[in-house]
């Protein structure tokens, strides 16, 4: 095996993306935890809210740069059009970049909304005296919401690739 290959090789993107998650993972739940623990309910909600946008944004994201076309951004490369080269990167990076968005960024997001929803209930739990069977309801509503939230942004990415990517693109295009 070349360099190159040893460089790309697959069993190298699953221990690195495998650490990363580790790593990621460890950070965010902290993060999660230490902010939530001290907010007030309302505050939780919402934090809660966000995480699960950002599960489905990252979704979004992953899926349409799966489907998203090279050829369309070539022209706009030869354009000097900004962010179509890095469309273009995205695109050929794919299984990488779906991999990192929906699996990693998804999965992360879905393993803290699972702990935020906890850290709720037990909020609720003191302050009102809600069961904390309560938090059986409240995982099952955020798994709905999660994953209705996941399939529509599968649709929109389906539909929508070419746009979807190339805002990703100049989002994070230095050029």
């Amino acid at each position: 095996m070349t360099k190159s290959n040893k460089k790309n090789s697959p069993s190298k993107w699953v221990i690195t993306v495998s650490i990363v998650t580790f790593l990621l993972s460890l950070f965010f739940s902290f993060l999660s935890n230490v902010a939530v623990n001290g907010l007030n309910i309302v505050s939780a909600i919402i934090v809660l809210i966000l995480v699960i946008f950002i599960g489905i944004l990252f979704d979004l994201i992953g899926v349409a740069t799966t489907v998203a076309k090279e050829e369309e951004f070539h022209s706009m490369a030869s354009k000097k059009i900004k962010g179509s080269k890095g469309a273009i990167k995205l695109i050929r990076n794919s299984p990488k970049v779906s991999n990192f968005c929906a699996d990693v960024i998804g999965d992360i997001c879905g393993v803290l909304s699972g702990s935020i929803s906890a850290l709720i209930t037990l909020k609720l739990t003191e302050k009102f005296g809600i069961s904390p069977n309560f938090q059986i309801v409240l995982s099952a509503i955020v798994a709905s919401i999660t994953v209705g939230g996941k399939a529509i942004s599968k649709e929109i990415a389906k539909r929508n690739p070419t746009k979807i990517v190339f805002a990703v693109s100049k989002l994070i295009s230095r050029k």
